[in-house]
């Protein structure tokens, strides 16, 4: 662990010496602030890099990840996704959104096996927002459990109600 560390302070330290340097003016630009023109929602597994995947650079998307990229519904209860959702739109003029699963997501086969997550209790209550998800290739597939099989199916259902999910944003129905 200290080892990792290590590589990621002195990640930080070349990334100030080296690659600060050959961007500055682009830093110096967002220093006054962002105008992005997408809201990106995706998974907040290590393994995806949305500025990677999309190929952008710094100031050109509006990054949110959560596990499983999931956006609650809009209620009255605020959290970070509602919070962010109603900046990136209303605040920042966003008029672009991508929900974006990935394969082999953790989020998603514990939506398949709720029941895995009894030593989880936030996981499982924030997965219940892929409920419908799971109901949907239930209903699809003629199954009443879902297997490892159906995991493509339910990230890409995931998706879909996501989308749902986001219109129910007041920021994003105007």
């Amino acid at each position: 662990m200290e080892k990792f560390m290590d590589h990621v302070i002195s990640g930080v330290a070349k990334f100030q010496k080296e690659v600060y340097p050959n961007k500055k003016a682009t830093f110096q630009k967002l220093a006054n602030g962002q105008n992005p023109e997408v809201l990106f929602i995706t998974c907040s597994d290590s393994r995806i890099d949305p500025n990677l995947v999309t190929q952008t650079d710094p100031g050109e998307l509006f990054i949110c990840r959560n596990a499983g990229n999931i956006v609650p519904p809009h209620s009255n209860q605020t959290g970070g996704m509602t919070a962010s959702i109603e900046f990136a739109v209303a605040a920042l003029g966003v008029t672009n959104i991508v929900v974006c699963g990935h394969t082999d997501c953790g989020a998603m086969k514990g939506a398949l096996k709720p029941e895995g997550l009894s030593s989880l209790p936030h996981v499982k209550e924030w997965l219940g927002h892929c409920r419908v998800a799971t109901e949907v290739v239930k209903e699809r597939s003629g199954c009443t459990e879902l297997t490892h099989d159906h995991l493509e199916d339910v990230t890409k259902e995931n998706v879909v109600q996501q989308i749902q999910h986001l219109r129910t944003h007041p920021a994003v129905a105007a």
